[in-house]
């Protein structure tokens, strides 16, 4: 996909990632497109909804599972504010998510080569293409800034 789109689904996760900032959530979203068509987007919700499973990537995928009522989504991206962590990495190769563009590397949880990189193992038998450093420094200073406010 040429950078100029993975920019413009960036942004759109960008913007989910900042309504988690608004509703005091960890500011990460994720929009999950097919073919340049948006097919849900979510941010991080674990706080509001006592769910420890409650990424948004991890919502971002519910979602888009029940509307194409199929728990497979291949031809899929994940656009992702925040590198992925192993429980998130994990569901998108169940999901058959062919790739997924993070913002910011995650040098505590990472799992797409930060800690560890679930996608590279070649026994899995899926592979999902991970891609960094799209709009990375907003990411980064958007969780900056969040967590800077907490302390």
């Amino acid at each position: 996909m040429p950078a100029e789109l993975d920019y413009q689904f960036m942004q759109l996760a960008y913007e989910q990632a900042q309504l988690a900032a608004l509703a005091g959530e960890v500011p990460v979203g994720a929009v999950l497109v097919r073919d340049g068509q948006v097919l849900s987007s979510a941010f991080n919700k674990p706080i509001m909804g006592h769910d420890p499973s409650a990424h948004a990537e991890m919502l971002a995928l519910r979602s888009a599972a029940h509307q194409e009522q199929n728990y497979r989504l291949p031809g899929t991206t994940l656009y992702v504010t925040l590198e992925p962590c192993a429980m998130c990495a994990g569901a998108m190769l169940h999901a058959r998510v062919e790739r997924v563009v993070y913002g910011a590397p995650d040098p505590k949880t990472g799992a797409a080569g930060s800690v560890m990189d679930v996608f590279s193992s070649k026994q899995i038998n899926h592979q999902t293409v991970a891609e960094g450093g799209v709009m990375q420094e907003e990411c980064g200073q958007l969780l900056r800034d969040f967590f800077k406010e907490r302390r």
